[in-house]
């Protein structure tokens, strides 16, 4: 990223979040620049985001981005902390492996597209502690949601009653984020479902139970 006066580099010091939910004109203006960041970031990526730029795609002024966001580490994080206040669930197809291959669709569907926001924030969160803090926090979010997932599969008999949700959530989805964002290969249609099916077969044989009290896991 270029370092002009007017997009300095972060400094180390504690930024206030943005207000969340905010109505009325506050809520317009946060929908029109966080919208205006996504495709800033889609379309340069984190090292062409600047504040300028966000501010003239959302037609805001530049002043009203640096006073509610600071810095574009600000702008990303508020980008994350606005995708954990959906109302997205895990899918509900009525079986485990169908669940899971319904939830890699979605991902690689999420990490194909051009440009995709998912991979650049990613990206992004390796070179801004704000933005890193707030892809923990959505990522445990979703973590949370998904184990819905796992406690419906364990009410059907799918799974037993100490499957790990965690563990085995990683274990379904990780492949994807391997293909598309670590070797950059071409998407599979057939990896979703591949890699739902390997980690429900695990699941059912015991392989991401939690570990008994006191034991190391």
């Amino acid at each position: 990223m270029t370092d002009p006066p007017d997009n300095p580099p972060e400094r180390a010091r504690p930024t206030a979040p943005p207000d969340r939910r905010p109505g009325g004109r506050t809520a317009r203006i946060r929908a029109q620049v966080l919208d205006a960041v996504r495709a800033e970031l889609g379309e340069h990526g984190y090292e062409g985001l600047t504040m300028e730029g966000v501010a003239a795609r959302a037609g805001v002024h530049r002043a009203t981005v640096y006073r509610r966001w600071q810095d574009v580490g600000g702008l990303l994080a508020d980008v994350l902390d606005a995708a954990g206040e959906d109302d997205w669930q895990p899918p509900n197809t009525g079986s485990l492996r169908g669940d899971l291959t319904a939830l890699n669709d979605e991902i690689q569907e999420s990490l194909v597209a051009q440009p995709s926001v998912p991979e650049a924030l990613i990206a992004a969160s390796f070179r801004s502690a704000q933005a890193a803090h707030a892809q923990h926090q959505l990522w445990e979010d979703r973590y949370a949601r998904c184990e819905a997932l796992v406690e419906r599969a364990i009410d059907r008999g799918e799974l037993p009653p100490d499957a790990d949700a965690r563990r085995l959530l990683i274990a379904a989805t990780a492949p994807l984020y391997h293909q598309l964002v670590l070797l950059r290969t071409a998407p599979d249609p057939q990896l979703p479902g591949h890699a739902a099916t390997t980690a429900t077969l695990a699941a059912a044989a015991g392989a991401f139970t939690r570990p008994a009290q006191g034991e190391e896991s």
